[in-house]
This record gives structure tokens, C-alpha cells and sequence, in this order.
């Protein structure tokens, strides 16, 4: 099922205690998040919402499917990428598809761990996925108005100082 953003902290709490947990994390504090968006109003909308977000990311952003292979890859002119905590990944991308990044990060088992969530523009993003044999981490649909990008950031920010108060047990 796809879900909306009221359903995604769940899932964000899942992604901050593994990467709390996760020894290769550097735990500077800072959540790594490749944005892979091909609409610019899109991209922006999301950047400026994370900018002005108290939650402490980096948002790196790219087109399309070959630029986010370069850079979980750490290839080209992103040689010095970090590797993402999460990807926001829209499947309907120019060239390279969603659903090939997908498959390659998924057969990758250095890439495999890294959460995906398919950002998508209707509730039929999941089924589009599923037709594929291949299965990401969570589903949402896209926030449209400003204000829908604003509540998608303030989900994340809240369960990131939830997590930072209160971190995994060891």
C-alpha cells in the first residue's frame, strides 16, 4: 500500500536507529539523503523544505538514474560522495529508470542496506514497482502543494530529535 506522509515516521524511526546502530555510520549527526528527481520545481521545493528544516541533512540531489548510480558509486565527479543514509527515489526518471537504480541497489550488497522510498505521483507507484519483481522500503506519494512538502519535512525532523533524545539501546 502506498502510504502518505501522516505514515511515514514509522519508517523514519527505523531508518535513524539503524543508522545510529550501523558501525560504518560516522555519526556526525548529519542524515545523508540523495534526492533522485528529475522535475527542478520538484527538487527545489524539496531542498529549500530540508533547508529550512532544524533537522541536521544534507541533501544531494540528481536528475536521473545515471547520475544516481554515479553517485552511490562514488564515481565520476562524485569520486567523493558520501554514501546516503536514504534514498528518495522518483521511478519515473529520463534514461536510466527508478526501477533499474532500484534493481542495481538491491544486487549490490554493499548498496543493499541503504533505505530506498519510492516517491510516487499516484497511489499506483507500489503496484508500478511490484510489476517489476522488486520491492523498496517504503512507498509515498509525492507531496504536491507546498504545504504537503513542509508536513514530509516535519515528519522527518520530529523523529530525528526523537531519535536523538531518546537513542537505541545498545
Amino acid at each position: 500500500m502506498t502510504i502518505h506522509v501522516e505514515y511515514l515516521r514509522s519508517f523514519i524511526v527505523v531508518v535513524l536507529t539503524f543508522r545510529m546502530d550501523s558501525r560504518e555510520s560516522n555519526m556526525d549527526g548529519v542524515v545523508d539523503i540523495l534526492l533522485v528527481e528529475p522535475n527542478p520545481g520538484d527538487t527545489r521545493l524539496f531542498s529549500e523544505n530540508f533547508k529550512d528544516a532544524k533537522l541536521l541533512n544534507t541533501i544531494h540531489s540528481v536528475s536521473n538514474g545515471e547520475l544516481a548510480l554515479e553517485f552511490v558509486h562514488q564515481r565520476n565527479e562524485y569520486e567523493n560522495a558520501p554514501r546516503p543514509d536514504i534514498i528518495l527515489l522518483e521511478p519515473q526518471l529520463p534514461g536510466t529508470s527508478g526501477m533499474d537504480v532500484l534493481a542495481e541497489l538491491k544486487a549490490d550488497h554493499s548498496l543493499a542496506d541503504i533505505p530506498v522510498v519510492i516517491l510516487t505521483s499516484s497511489d499506483m507507484g507500489e503496484a508500478i514497482v511490484k510489476r517489476h519483481d522488486l520491492e523498496a522500503d517504503c512507498y509515498i506519494r509525492k507531496p504536491v502543494a507546498p504545504e504537503e512538502f513542509v508536513e514530509f519535512i516535519q515528519s522527518l525532523e520530529e523523529f530525528w530529535f526523537a531519535i536523538i533524545k531518546n537513542p537505541a539501546e545498545e
